[in-house]
């Protein structure tokens, strides 16, 4: 375990050098925020008919899915992709540990720190917006607790699908076609772009048992109270179940995918 936490720190490290990346995603983000808000303002204004969501929190929803934006599973390790392309790989093939596992500590920092430069910055300056276009305070310290908590498990979901994507690399070389699945997935069906309360009824219940809508949806209505902060745990138990599926199958992937590879060179 010290092995894996120090692939982690050491990652982290590497991650915190990337400021200037960090900050053009700030910019991003908040612009890409901003532009939301003022759809769904346009949206709100020109339809007489009750919506599940009220404005205010679709606006806070929505700077929290930016904020948290940089944690979602839009792509594979890129690093990785490039050793297992070059034949790199053999070297990470030499350590005495869980390869699958290294990937998957490396995947941590990537999404984590990003997060932090970004996205914490962004979430704290939605606040002082002005009123119905900024964010607003959780319901509740329980609901805030909950939506940390969710928020935790949502990254390790997010590192699994993730190291998915990578591992597929083994099989497709390039690895684009799992790179543009997968995050237009994400995309769609985890509540990012629009929230899973505004699709149909009959595809709701079906969206809210998928994987994705751990990433986004699940945490942001515990905090905003749309799930009671006392079913955290139950919700939780979903979000992990589908972080333990993912895991399951891409250990067996990549053990499937070790029997046949070839290192480039002999």
């Amino acid at each position: 375990m010290k092995a894996y936490l120090s692939i982690i720190r050491l990652r982290f490290a590497v991650q915190l050098q990337y400021r200037a990346a960090a900050a053009a995603g700030f910019f991003t983000q908040f612009f890409f925020g901003f532009v939301y808000v003022m759809v769904f303002h346009a949206f709100y204004a020109s339809s007489a008919v009750t919506q599940p969501m009220s404005l205010q929190q679709v606006v806070t929803y929505t700077w929290l899915a930016q904020a948290t934006l940089r944690m979602q599973p839009t792509n594979a390790d890129t690093e990785v992709a490039s050793l297992i392309r070059s034949g790199n790989v053999a070297y990470e093939l030499c350590r005495p540990l869980n390869l699958y596992f290294i990937w998957y500590c490396r995947l941590i920092s990537r999404m984590l720190v990003p997060t932090m430069l970004s996205g914490i910055p962004l979430f704290f300056i939605a606040f002082f917006l002005p009123k119905t276009f900024g964010a607003t305070l959780p319901v509740s310290p329980a609901a805030g607790a909950a939506w940390l908590a969710s928020t935790l498990i949502a990254l390790f979901l997010g590192c699994a699908i993730s190291n998915l994507i990578t591992v597929s690399t083994l099989w497709t070389i390039s690895g684009v076609g799992m790179q543009r699945m997968f995050p237009a997935a994400v995309m769609v069906f985890s509540g990012i772009n629009v929230p899973l309360a505004f699709f149909p009824d009959s595809m709701q219940q079906v969206l809210r048992l998928l994987p994705f809508s751990g990433l986004i949806d699940i945490p942001l209505r515990l905090y905003l109270g749309m799930i009671p902060a006392s079913q955290v745990f139950l919700f939780g138990l979903l979000e992990l179940a589908w972080t333990g599926v993912f895991i399951a199958i891409g250990l067996q992937l990549l053990a499937l995918g070790m029997k046949r590879v070839v290192i480039q060179g002999g």
